[in-house]
């Protein structure tokens, strides 16, 4: 039953979220990210855009058949097709919702769509009525509302309303709002459609102008009651309103919003950090709520008023958010289940062979260094267990480097369905004369789009985590490595993101070359 008081969260960080540049995540990272979603009591997780890749379809279907409470979510144009396809991928789901999308902006109609606004409104008619002979929950969203007028608007909520959606989403698609104009928007809008009871209001903000959240949480003051968004504001160009800024938002100003939700807020900084591992993207340690820094305090003043009552500057507590680490050191004598707890705490849940693998990598760790940190477990669960896809091509089996004077030469051994392969180059220090070797390999020579490697604690003896992003035909992916040997990482890091354009490919159903793309013969 609809509680008027209680705020919906939408989460869409394996759609709207992956959609940022250079994140690509498997089936098995996304469904990673889904179930501690649904620990963390997100209501709604929108799992993909099913007729858009069979990759997408895939997934969707997955997460359908392993999330049991959570409501599984699937985007679709109002194209029959994509409708169809959605429906198809959410039947194994217990609780499922088909999400159809549609643009009124002038700009969009004229230019995108190149339709005229009666044929706009008789689209979304035709769209949402055949998702809802498919499936009992369907949310329309009006693509670029914020941009849309306001009268138009109304007439297709309404249409959406006769033609069977319960959830009416208002998106500010391209981040053009501020909060004052959006709050009055959104009002208008839910005093106009006057729809029935159990009818629920939803927004969609990004942060072009970084309002996102503001705008959120304006149009929960003018009676919205779900909030679209990802975990970290993860999202294509300036991202999406970060739901754990939102979720915050209201818990802390319980007072000024008095609303409630069903989130575990002690799950936001685990699944923060679980985000941030597996697409790549770094949370900046100024980012609210869950950022390294959100809850340091380095200025005397700060540290004096702190000491004395933490609400001097601490309008929240980092245990409300679960950033406060378990007093746990890990080393070579820790057990298994100790491991285990730990990496629930940091967000993971690892099936019992996914865990026996972490678990031995760990171990081997430890004989190279006394404690293991957060960091330096995150690092092996990355590299160890979802650097490997299903399409995976390449494993490194050996390497050697020489480095001498005005010269270094790498030998790399790499295996490709049980066979080895080894090559040696020259190049102007180890990783590149390594990548090289790896470059003469394949027979492929990707772009290097960006490199990075950062230690996993301050610690002198911390690993080295290598992160590379790799583009060739039009197709990018990332990589990660890590080792306490940061050549060894950084070569680790350069055969992930190999094997992942490979499953990009796949997907895309294009064959990699050196020239321009090419689809693969049928």
């Amino acid at each position: 039953m609809f509680d008027s008081n209680r705020v919906y969260f939408f989460d869409t960080t394996l759609r709207d979220g992956e959609q940022a540049a250079g994140v690509n995540l498997n089936v098995a990272e996304k469904l990673q990210i889904a179930k501690q979603l649904e620990k963390m009591g997100i209501d709604v997780i929108e799992a993909g855009f099913p007729a858009a890749s069979p990759g997408d379809f895939s997934c969707v279907q997955t997460i359908s058949r392993e999330l049991r409470k959570t409501t599984v979510c699937g985007l679709a144009r109002t194209r029959e097709g994509d409708v169809r396809a959605a429906a198809q991928a959410l039947i194994p789901a217990e609780n499922g919702r088909l999400h159809v999308f549609l643009a009124t902006s002038p700009i969009h109609m004229e230019y995108k769509l190149r339709m005229t606004p009666e044929a706009v409104l008789a689209e979304i008619r035709s769209g949402v009525s055949l998702a809802r002979s498919l499936m009992p929950e369907v949310e329309f969203s009006a693509e670029d509302a914020s941009r849309s007028d306001v009268e138009f608007l109304i007439k297709a909520f309404k249409i959406a309303v006769e033609s069977g959606a319960t959830i009416l989403n208002i998106p500010d698609t391209v981040g053009y709002a501020v909060p004052e104009e959006f709050y009055e928007l959104c009002k208008t809008i839910i005093e106009g459609v006057n729809a029935p009871e159990g009818v629920i209001y939803s927004v969609h903000a990004h942060n072009d102008l970084g309002l996102a959240t503001a705008n959120s949480l304006a149009a929960l003051r003018a009676g919205v009651r779900q909030v679209e968004g990802t975990i970290n504001g993860m999202g294509e160009r300036g991202g999406n309103s970060a739901l754990e800024e939102v979720i915050m938002g209201i818990k802390t100003r319980a007072d000024f919003f008095k609303l409630n939700t069903n989130v575990d807020t002690k799950r936001l900084y685990p699944v923060s950090r679980l985000v941030s591992r597996i697409s790549g993207v770094v949370v900046p340690p100024n980012k609210a709520v869950v950022g390294a820094n959100a809850f340091a305090h380095e200025a005397g003043v700060h540290q004096h008023g702190v000491l004395a009552n933490r609400e001097t500057y601490e309008i929240m507590r980092a245990e409300d958010v679960g950033s406060t680490p378990a007093v746990m050191v890990l080393g070579k004598h820790s057990g298994r289940h100790a491991f285990k707890d730990r990496l629930e705490f940091l967000g993971y849940n690892l099936d019992d062979d996914q865990l026996t693998k972490a678990f031995e990598s760990f171990k081997r760790l430890c004989d190279e260094k006394k404690e293991a940190t957060d960091g330096d477990i995150e690092a092996i669960i990355a590299d160890e267990i979802f650097s490997i896809t299903p399409e995976a091509h390449y494993e490194l089996k050996d390497y050697t480097v020489f480095v001498g004077a005005g010269m270094t030469t790498a030998t790399i051994v790499l295996t490709r369905d049980g066979l080895e392969i080894k090559d040696a180059a020259t190049g102007n220090g180890p990783v590149d004369a390594a990548y090289s070797a790896i470059k003469r390999i394949i027979g492929l020579a990707p772009k290097l789009e960006s490199f990075k490697i950062a230690a996993t604690s301050e610690r002198s003896n911390a690993m080295g985590e290598a992160m590379v992003v790799l583009k060739i035909n039009g197709l990018k992916a990332q990589g990660n490595g890590a080792s306490t040997d940061v050549i060894k990482a950084s070569v680790r890091a350069y055969v992930n993101a190999v094997n992942r354009l490979y499953s990009v490919a796949a997907v895309k159903d294009v064959k990699l070359t050196n020239g321009s793309a090419d689809k693969t013969p049928a």
